[in-house]
C-alpha cells in the first residue's frame, strides 16, 4: 500500500480534523493485513455542522463503500453496549445500562464474553486506556 492510502482522505465529504494514519498496522488481530487503513474524527458527511467518527477501509479499487461513519453519541453508545454486554447476567434478564439492552438469543452473551476472553490481549489494554482517557477528560473538564 502506498503511504498516502494509509491516511484519511481529505477530498471526500467527511472532512477529517484528527486522524489515525496507518491504522491497519495496529488494528488488533487484523494487523497488518487490515482493510481499515485509517480512523478519523471530523465534520460529518451527512451534516457539516455535526462531528463524526469514521473508519476508512481501502480495497484494490479505492476507498470502500463499507467505510463507516458514526455520530459521536452512537460510538459512545456502542462502547457502553460492549461493556454492558460483558457485565450482563442472563439469569437476571435485566439491562445493566441506560440503553435498555436485552439478550436476543440464549448463549449469545456467553459468545461475547468468550470472544472477549479469547482476545483479551488485544481488548483489555484498549478498555484500560479508554477508562484512563475518560477519567482524565472528566477530571480536566471538572476543573474548568
Amino acid at each position: 500500500m502506498q503511504n498516502e492510502i494509509n491516511h484519511a482522505p481529505t477530498n471526500l465529504k467527511h472532512q477529517p480534523i484528527v486522524e489515525v494514519a496507518n491504522y491497519n498496522e495496529i488494528d488488533a488481530q487484523y494487523a497488518p493485513e487490515s482493510d481499515a487503513v485509517a480512523l478519523s474524527i471530523g465534520k460529518a458527511q451527512y451534516n457539516q455542522n455535526d462531528i463524526s467518527l469514521k473508519v476508512w477501509r481501502y480495497t484494490e479499487n479505492g476507498y470502500s463503500r463499507q467505510s463507516e461513519e458514526l455520530p459521536l453519541h452512537r460510538c459512545l453508545d456502542l462502547s457502553i453496549l460492549l461493556v454492558g454486554s460483558l457485565l450482563y447476567n442472563p439469569k437476571s434478564n435485566r439491562s445493566v445500562t441506560s440503553l435498555r439492552e436485552t439478550e436476543v438469543e440464549n448463549q449469545s452473551v456467553q459468545d461475547i464474553k468468550r470472544y472477549y476472553n479469547n482476545n483479551i490481549s488485544f481488548l483489555e489494554p484498549r478498555l484500560k486506556e479508554l477508562r484512563e482517557k475518560i477519567n482524565e477528560f472528566l477530571q480536566s473538564n471538572n476543573k474548568k
